[in-house]
């Protein structure tokens, strides 16, 4: 593991850390080849952090500060591809999105609703030459902006609550509280194109989509996660369930803990999923071969937030309190913090099927 996130400090200090504890990270799309501009400035090779408590803070690099936005209860972040751009929603109804090549320039609204934001995506509309934000939230309903409007270009009436979405080439997928999972085809984001029951029994958590928008994982608070293909044919053929970070104190025990899915992320290079949970431990999986190719073992305290950088050789979590056991175990004395990992090849590299070439 590598602690030392930072050139010249090995921790990152927020001067408050409120209600609002829970870290959210992000990993640049900058490569040892190219970086972006607030990187190279920074002085960091591949990586950058958004980090969500509750307010802003700045750490120091050796050669100036990176400051990170953020409104009262952040609830999600993401960065554009090319890396200047980052939007957050959260608690206060809105988005803003920071150009991270404006010299400083504060962040700015580009969307609101009615109720708070629970996940915002950037995403590419065909016909479009201005990058495009897609808000999911507690008002039930999913809008898409183009940032030089003030207006939503098209919304989305949903049966519930919004928990999670996600959108990667032309698949948009939402997860409601319903446990109904909503899928949009991004070539024509004006209308819902399916929607489908959710395999797991309890309330989802995070969804990711697959590299080639074919599918997504889906994780839940049951300590299961599900691999779901959007077409009927590989759905029946193909979408599976399975449990994973559950554990029993002693081999012998009739009780079997149940750990949340706090997040899934995708290895950008070879499709390879991790999660992460409040059991402290992160583990890899390769959907293909339904094996897990690694686990780690438990930090002190919970995982709430996972990412790769782009050429997948860094896996980042964050070590913060994930609300799953209520406001009275949130203590003062509970870990903070943003690990990174060196990615092996165990990790991620998919498994060899026996008789393929």
């Amino acid at each position: 593991m590598i602690d030392n996130l930072f050139p010249h400090q090995t921790t990152v200090h927020p001067r408050w850390l409120g209600h609002q504890s829970r870290i959210t990270l992000l990993l640049d799309l900058g490569t040892a080849k190219s970086a972006s501009t607030i990187l190279r400035k920074a002085g960091l090779a591949s990586l950058q952090l958004q980090l969500n408590l509750g307010d802003q803070c700045s750490v120091a690099t050796g050669q100036e500060s990176v400051f990170f936005f953020s409104s009262p209860s952040k609830s999600d972040d993401v960065f554009r591809q090319d890396g200047q751009k980052v939007v957050g929603a959260g608690a206060d109804k809105t988005a803003r999105i920071l150009d991270l090549g404006a010299n400083g320039a504060p962040a700015q609204q580009v969307a609101a609703h009615d109720a708070p934001i629970r996940s915002v995506r950037f995403f590419d509309a065909p016909n479009t030459n201005a990058p495009m934000v897609v808000t999911g939230s507690w008002d039930r309903t999913v809008e898409f902006w183009d940032l030089r409007l003030a207006t939503p270009a098209a919304q989305l009436a949903l049966p519930e609550w919004v928990y999670a979405l996600d959108a990667r080439n032309k698949l948009l997928v939402v997860v409601t509280a319903d446990r109904q999972n909503h899928f949009v085809n991004l070539e024509h984001w004006g209308a819902i194109w399916r929607t489908r029951q959710s395999p797991l029994n309890h309330q989802s958590r995070v969804v990711t989509c697959f590299l080639d928008g074919s599918g997504f994982a889906l994780g839940s608070i049951e300590g299961r996660v599900s691999f779901q293909y959007t077409s009927d044919q590989d759905h029946s053929n193909k979408s599976y369930s399975f449990k994973c970070h559950r554990q029993k104190d002693k081999p012998t025990d009739n009780v079997t803990n149940v750990w949340t899915i706090n997040d899934i992320s995708v290895h950008p290079i070879h499709g390879t999923f991790s999660t992460c949970g409040s059991d402290g431990t992160f583990q890899f999986w390769d959907n293909e071969t339904k094996c897990r190719l690694n686990l780690y073992p438990g930090v002190e305290g919970q995982i709430s937030a996972t990412a790769f950088n782009m050429n997948g050789k860094l896996f980042a979590y964050a070590v913060s309190y994930d609300w799953s056991k209520g406001y009275l175990f949130n203590t003062p004395d509970l870990p903070n913090k943003i690990m990174l990992h060196p990615v092996v090849e165990d990790d991620c590299k998919p498994r060899q099927i026996i008789g393929r070439r």
